[in-house]
Protein backbone atom coordinates (compact mmCIF):
# COMPACT_ATOMS: atom_id res chain seq x y z
CA UNK A 1 0.00 0.00 0.00
CA UNK A 2 3.01 2.51 0.73
CA UNK A 3 4.78 1.74 -2.52
CA UNK A 4 1.49 2.26 -4.38
CA UNK A 5 0.72 5.63 -2.51
CA UNK A 6 4.73 6.79 -2.96
CA UNK A 7 4.39 5.82 -7.08
CA UNK A 8 1.09 7.86 -6.77
CA UNK A 9 2.66 10.57 -5.69
CA UNK A 10 5.74 10.86 -7.98
CA UNK A 11 3.50 10.37 -10.70
CA UNK A 12 0.97 13.49 -9.50
CA UNK A 13 4.54 15.45 -9.08
CA UNK A 14 5.40 14.67 -12.24
CA UNK A 15 2.25 15.29 -13.99
CA UNK A 16 2.13 18.64 -12.17
CA UNK A 17 6.06 19.92 -13.13
CA UNK A 18 4.73 19.14 -17.02
CA UNK A 19 1.56 21.15 -16.38
CA UNK A 20 3.51 23.91 -14.86
CA UNK A 21 6.20 23.84 -18.29
CA UNK A 22 3.95 23.97 -20.51
CA UNK A 23 1.97 26.60 -19.10
CA UNK A 24 4.98 28.61 -18.65
CA UNK A 25 6.39 28.48 -22.80
CA UNK A 26 2.95 28.85 -24.19
CA UNK A 27 2.45 32.18 -21.83
CA UNK A 28 6.37 33.51 -23.26
CA UNK A 29 5.39 32.83 -26.75
CA UNK A 30 1.59 33.74 -27.10
CA UNK A 31 2.40 36.93 -25.58
CA UNK A 32 4.53 38.71 -27.99
CA UNK A 33 5.69 40.54 -25.17
CA UNK A 34 9.77 41.11 -24.39
CA UNK A 35 11.91 39.08 -22.81
CA UNK A 36 14.17 40.23 -19.39
CA UNK A 37 17.06 41.29 -22.37
CA UNK A 38 14.22 43.51 -23.86
CA UNK A 39 13.45 40.89 -27.31
CA UNK A 40 11.18 38.95 -28.25
CA UNK A 41 10.99 35.40 -29.13
CA UNK A 42 9.47 35.95 -32.29
CA UNK A 43 8.79 38.47 -34.61
CA UNK A 44 5.74 40.74 -34.34
CA UNK A 45 2.93 41.76 -37.12
CA UNK A 46 0.50 43.68 -34.84
CA UNK A 47 3.08 46.59 -33.68
CA UNK A 48 2.76 49.12 -31.42
CA UNK A 49 4.09 52.71 -32.60
CA UNK A 50 5.09 55.39 -29.87
CA UNK A 51 4.52 58.98 -31.06
CA UNK A 52 4.69 62.19 -28.82
CA UNK A 53 2.22 64.57 -26.99
CA UNK A 54 -0.93 66.06 -28.39
CA UNK A 55 -0.05 69.33 -29.87
CA UNK A 56 2.76 68.06 -31.52
CA UNK A 57 3.91 66.78 -34.97
CA UNK A 58 4.71 62.95 -33.92
CA UNK A 59 1.42 62.61 -33.10
CA UNK A 60 -0.68 63.26 -35.77
CA UNK A 61 2.17 61.69 -37.74
CA UNK A 62 2.36 58.80 -36.33
CA UNK A 63 -1.74 58.40 -37.05
CA UNK A 64 -0.77 58.82 -40.53
CA UNK A 65 1.71 57.05 -40.95
CA UNK A 66 -0.06 53.80 -39.17
CA UNK A 67 -3.03 54.17 -41.36
CA UNK A 68 -0.74 54.58 -44.29
CA UNK A 69 1.09 51.12 -43.68
CA UNK A 70 -2.08 49.28 -43.05
CA UNK A 71 -3.42 50.61 -46.51
CA UNK A 72 -0.06 49.61 -48.29
CA UNK A 73 1.42 46.31 -46.40
CA UNK A 74 -0.28 43.24 -46.87
CA UNK A 75 1.03 40.43 -44.07
CA UNK A 76 -1.60 38.21 -42.33
CA UNK A 77 -1.96 39.45 -39.03
CA UNK A 78 -0.70 43.03 -39.53
CA UNK A 79 -1.97 46.23 -37.75
CA UNK A 80 -0.01 49.30 -36.48
CA UNK A 81 -2.04 51.09 -33.08
CA UNK A 82 0.00 54.63 -33.17
CA UNK A 83 -0.18 55.49 -29.25
CA UNK A 84 0.34 59.44 -27.31
CA UNK A 85 4.08 59.17 -25.36
CA UNK A 86 6.25 61.28 -23.82
CA UNK A 87 8.20 61.23 -27.52
CA UNK A 88 11.79 60.52 -27.72
CA UNK A 89 13.24 59.48 -24.70
CA UNK A 90 10.17 57.16 -23.93
CA UNK A 91 9.92 55.66 -27.41
CA UNK A 92 13.40 54.70 -27.96
CA UNK A 93 13.24 53.45 -24.43
CA UNK A 94 10.09 51.32 -25.06
CA UNK A 95 11.55 49.87 -28.24
CA UNK A 96 14.20 48.06 -26.69
CA UNK A 97 12.11 47.00 -23.60
CA UNK A 98 9.82 45.57 -25.91
CA UNK A 99 6.30 47.76 -25.30
CA UNK A 100 6.26 50.02 -28.58
CA UNK A 101 8.09 48.21 -31.63
CA UNK A 102 8.09 51.08 -33.98
CA UNK A 103 8.23 54.89 -32.36
CA UNK A 104 9.60 58.76 -33.64
CA UNK A 105 12.37 60.37 -31.88
CA UNK A 106 15.30 62.62 -32.70
CA UNK A 107 18.78 61.68 -34.03
CA UNK A 108 20.01 63.62 -30.86
CA UNK A 109 18.36 61.45 -28.68
CA UNK A 110 19.37 58.16 -30.41
CA UNK A 111 22.94 59.43 -30.32
CA UNK A 112 22.65 59.54 -26.70
CA UNK A 113 20.82 56.23 -26.30
CA UNK A 114 23.39 54.59 -28.53
CA UNK A 115 26.84 56.28 -26.77
CA UNK A 116 24.90 55.53 -23.54
CA UNK A 117 24.68 58.86 -22.18
CA UNK A 118 22.39 61.89 -21.01
CA UNK A 119 19.60 59.93 -20.24
CA UNK A 120 20.15 56.68 -21.28
CA UNK A 121 23.44 56.94 -19.29
CA UNK A 122 24.46 52.93 -18.30
CA UNK A 123 21.18 51.96 -20.36
CA UNK A 124 21.42 49.48 -23.69
CA UNK A 125 19.62 50.39 -26.78
CA UNK A 126 21.05 47.99 -29.24
CA UNK A 127 17.88 46.35 -30.45
CA UNK A 128 16.66 49.90 -31.92
CA UNK A 129 17.16 50.44 -35.22
CA UNK A 130 16.57 53.63 -37.56
CA UNK A 131 14.32 53.37 -40.64
CA UNK A 132 14.75 56.15 -41.89
CA UNK A 133 14.45 59.88 -41.96
CA UNK A 134 11.44 61.98 -41.48
CA UNK A 135 12.18 65.74 -41.16
CA UNK A 136 13.75 68.59 -39.46
CA UNK A 137 12.53 69.85 -36.32
CA UNK A 138 13.66 72.91 -34.69
CA UNK A 139 13.76 74.21 -31.31
CA UNK A 140 11.11 76.99 -30.79
CA UNK A 141 10.76 79.19 -27.75
CA UNK A 142 8.31 81.14 -27.79
CA UNK A 143 6.20 83.95 -25.31
CA UNK A 144 3.84 86.78 -25.71
CA UNK A 145 5.01 89.99 -26.52
CA UNK A 146 2.64 91.21 -23.29
CA UNK A 147 4.86 89.38 -21.11
CA UNK A 148 8.02 91.71 -21.87
CA UNK A 149 10.70 89.34 -22.17
CA UNK A 150 13.36 90.02 -25.25
CA UNK A 151 16.08 87.26 -24.41
CA UNK A 152 16.33 83.93 -22.95
CA UNK A 153 18.35 85.39 -19.91
CA UNK A 154 15.38 86.93 -18.88
CA UNK A 155 13.72 83.87 -17.82
CA UNK A 156 15.30 83.52 -14.75
CA UNK A 157 12.48 83.14 -12.44
CA UNK A 158 10.05 82.84 -14.67
CA UNK A 159 7.60 79.54 -15.22
CA UNK A 160 8.62 77.87 -18.09
CA UNK A 161 7.37 75.05 -20.11
CA UNK A 162 10.33 72.66 -20.86
CA UNK A 163 8.33 69.97 -22.69
CA UNK A 164 6.42 66.60 -21.44
CA UNK A 165 8.52 63.68 -19.34
CA UNK A 166 10.07 61.80 -21.82
CA UNK A 167 10.68 64.05 -24.78
CA UNK A 168 13.81 65.68 -26.48
CA UNK A 169 12.43 69.16 -25.63
CA UNK A 170 13.00 68.72 -21.98
CA UNK A 171 16.86 68.13 -22.27
CA UNK A 172 17.03 70.89 -24.93
CA UNK A 173 15.31 73.24 -23.18
CA UNK A 174 17.48 72.47 -19.97
CA UNK A 175 20.76 72.70 -22.06
CA UNK A 176 19.65 76.27 -23.85
CA UNK A 177 18.67 77.27 -20.27
CA UNK A 178 22.08 76.76 -18.82
CA UNK A 179 24.11 78.60 -21.76
CA UNK A 180 22.52 81.13 -20.76
CA UNK A 181 23.19 81.17 -17.24
CA UNK A 182 20.11 79.51 -15.48
CA UNK A 183 20.45 76.38 -14.01
CA UNK A 184 17.81 74.16 -12.57
CA UNK A 185 15.84 75.71 -9.48
CA UNK A 186 16.44 79.50 -11.03
CA UNK A 187 13.37 78.81 -12.76
CA UNK A 188 9.87 77.52 -12.38
CA UNK A 189 9.40 74.52 -15.02
CA UNK A 190 6.03 73.61 -15.98
CA UNK A 191 6.19 69.42 -17.71
CA UNK A 192 3.86 70.19 -20.28
CA UNK A 193 2.97 68.86 -23.68
CA UNK A 194 2.88 70.95 -26.49
CA UNK A 195 -0.76 71.36 -26.87
CA UNK A 196 -1.21 72.00 -23.11
CA UNK A 197 2.15 74.67 -22.88
CA UNK A 198 0.05 76.67 -25.83
CA UNK A 199 -2.69 76.80 -23.75
CA UNK A 200 -1.20 77.88 -20.60
CA UNK A 201 0.93 80.58 -22.52
CA UNK A 202 -2.26 82.15 -23.41
CA UNK A 203 -3.81 82.44 -20.74
CA UNK A 204 -1.15 83.27 -18.66
CA UNK A 205 -0.48 80.74 -16.41
CA UNK A 206 3.33 80.74 -17.69
CA UNK A 207 5.91 82.97 -19.19
CA UNK A 208 7.19 81.33 -22.08
CA UNK A 209 7.35 77.84 -23.89
CA UNK A 210 9.82 75.67 -25.16
CA UNK A 211 9.28 73.18 -28.36
CA UNK A 212 11.34 70.98 -30.30
CA UNK A 213 8.84 70.51 -33.36
CA UNK A 214 8.46 70.28 -37.13
CA UNK A 215 8.46 73.82 -38.87
CA UNK A 216 5.66 75.50 -39.15
CA UNK A 217 4.30 74.28 -35.93
CA UNK A 218 0.56 74.29 -35.64
CA UNK A 219 0.28 74.71 -32.02
CA UNK A 220 2.63 77.71 -32.42
CA UNK A 221 0.04 79.10 -35.42
CA UNK A 222 -2.79 78.64 -33.27
CA UNK A 223 -1.30 80.44 -30.46
CA UNK A 224 -0.72 83.36 -32.57
CA UNK A 225 -3.91 83.44 -34.16
CA UNK A 226 -5.53 83.38 -30.58
CA UNK A 227 -3.48 85.61 -29.28
CA UNK A 228 -1.60 88.59 -32.21
CA UNK A 229 1.25 88.95 -30.54
CA UNK A 230 3.78 85.37 -30.72
CA UNK A 231 7.51 86.16 -29.94
CA UNK A 232 10.39 84.11 -30.76
CA UNK A 233 13.56 84.44 -28.57
CA UNK A 234 16.83 83.70 -30.07
CA UNK A 235 19.26 81.65 -29.30
CA UNK A 236 22.52 82.98 -30.56
CA UNK A 237 26.18 84.07 -29.92
CA UNK A 238 28.18 82.38 -27.52
CA UNK A 239 25.09 80.76 -26.33
CA UNK A 240 24.35 78.67 -29.15
CA UNK A 241 27.86 78.32 -29.57
CA UNK A 242 28.19 76.43 -26.42
CA UNK A 243 24.93 74.41 -27.34
CA UNK A 244 26.36 73.33 -30.14
CA UNK A 245 29.67 72.22 -28.29
CA UNK A 246 27.98 70.46 -26.25
CA UNK A 247 25.44 68.71 -28.40
CA UNK A 248 24.34 67.25 -31.69
CA UNK A 249 21.93 70.02 -32.58
CA UNK A 250 22.62 72.49 -35.45
CA UNK A 251 22.03 75.84 -36.16
CA UNK A 252 18.72 76.88 -37.74
CA UNK A 253 16.84 79.78 -38.92
CA UNK A 254 13.40 79.95 -38.85
CA UNK A 255 12.83 82.80 -42.09
CA UNK A 256 10.58 85.56 -42.04
CA UNK A 257 7.37 84.31 -43.79
CA UNK A 258 7.63 80.21 -42.40
CA UNK A 259 4.44 81.55 -40.85
CA UNK A 260 1.91 84.16 -41.98
CA UNK A 261 2.74 86.24 -39.16
CA UNK A 262 6.55 85.82 -38.78
CA UNK A 263 8.35 88.92 -40.04
CA UNK A 264 11.60 88.64 -38.70
CA UNK A 265 14.15 85.54 -38.93
CA UNK A 266 14.30 83.03 -35.60
CA UNK A 267 17.68 81.48 -34.78
CA UNK A 268 17.36 78.32 -33.08
CA UNK A 269 18.69 74.99 -33.59
CA UNK A 270 17.96 72.44 -35.27
CA UNK A 271 17.53 67.91 -35.07
CA UNK A 272 16.05 65.38 -37.62
CA UNK A 273 13.23 63.22 -36.66
CA UNK A 274 13.62 59.57 -37.38
CA UNK A 275 10.95 56.51 -37.61
CA UNK A 276 12.73 53.89 -35.54
CA UNK A 277 11.92 50.27 -35.56
CA UNK A 278 12.58 46.86 -33.26
CA UNK A 279 15.60 44.75 -34.96
CA UNK A 280 14.14 41.97 -32.61
CA UNK A 281 10.01 42.12 -33.29
CA UNK A 282 9.82 43.69 -36.33
CA UNK A 283 11.62 41.13 -39.05
CA UNK A 284 13.83 42.23 -41.54
CA UNK A 285 11.08 41.38 -44.35
CA UNK A 286 8.30 43.59 -42.75
CA UNK A 287 10.97 46.71 -42.06
CA UNK A 288 11.65 46.48 -45.67
CA UNK A 289 8.00 46.53 -46.56
CA UNK A 290 7.50 49.37 -43.95
CA UNK A 291 10.57 51.89 -45.26
CA UNK A 292 9.58 50.76 -48.68
CA UNK A 293 5.81 52.05 -48.11
CA UNK A 294 7.38 55.00 -46.26
CA UNK A 295 9.45 56.46 -49.28
CA UNK A 296 7.31 55.79 -51.88
CA UNK A 297 3.86 56.05 -50.43
CA UNK A 298 4.51 59.18 -48.14
CA UNK A 299 2.74 61.73 -50.62
CA UNK A 300 -0.78 59.87 -49.79
CA UNK A 301 -0.55 61.45 -46.71
CA UNK A 302 -1.87 64.88 -45.51
CA UNK A 303 0.01 66.06 -42.76
CA UNK A 304 2.26 69.36 -44.22
CA UNK A 305 5.71 67.44 -43.26
CA UNK A 306 5.28 64.40 -44.80
CA UNK A 307 6.31 66.33 -48.58
CA UNK A 308 9.65 66.39 -46.66
CA UNK A 309 9.87 62.22 -46.44
CA UNK A 310 11.65 61.29 -49.16
CA UNK A 311 14.11 59.24 -50.80
CA UNK A 312 16.71 61.84 -51.10
CA UNK A 313 16.45 62.99 -47.16
CA UNK A 314 16.13 59.21 -46.13
CA UNK A 315 19.60 59.35 -44.35
CA UNK A 316 19.58 62.90 -43.15
CA UNK A 317 20.85 62.92 -39.95
CA UNK A 318 21.34 59.40 -39.40
CA UNK A 319 24.96 59.01 -39.84
CA UNK A 320 26.80 56.25 -38.06
CA UNK A 321 23.53 55.12 -36.33
CA UNK A 322 22.25 51.94 -36.72
CA UNK A 323 19.86 50.83 -39.30
CA UNK A 324 17.05 48.21 -39.31
CA UNK A 325 18.54 45.04 -41.45
CA UNK A 326 15.21 45.58 -43.64
CA UNK A 327 15.46 49.55 -43.84
CA UNK A 328 18.98 48.79 -44.71
CA UNK A 329 18.21 45.67 -47.39
CA UNK A 330 15.57 48.82 -49.22
CA UNK A 331 18.27 51.37 -49.32
CA UNK A 332 20.72 49.48 -50.97
CA UNK A 333 18.14 48.30 -53.51
CA UNK A 334 17.46 51.92 -54.45
CA UNK A 335 21.01 53.30 -54.38
CA UNK A 336 20.46 55.27 -51.44
CA UNK A 337 23.50 53.49 -49.62
CA UNK A 338 26.24 51.61 -51.47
Amino acid sequence: MLKERTLFLVILMFAVGMILSACGESGQGSSGGSDSSGGSAEPMTNLTMGTGSVGGVYYPLGGEMANLFKDNIEVEGFDVSSVESGASVENIAKIQSGDYQLGIAQNTTLINAVNQTGEFKGKKSDEVGVIGSLYPEALQVVTLESTGIQSIKELKGKKVAIGPPGGATREAAELVLSAHGIEKGDYKAYEEGFGDAKSKLQNGTIDASFAVVGVPSSTTDELANATNEVKFLDIKGDALQEVLDKSQYEAYTVEPGTYEWQKEPAETITAMALLLGSTEQVSEDLAYKITKTLYEKSGDMTIEQASLIKQDNAMNGVGDLPLHPGTEKYFKEVGIIE
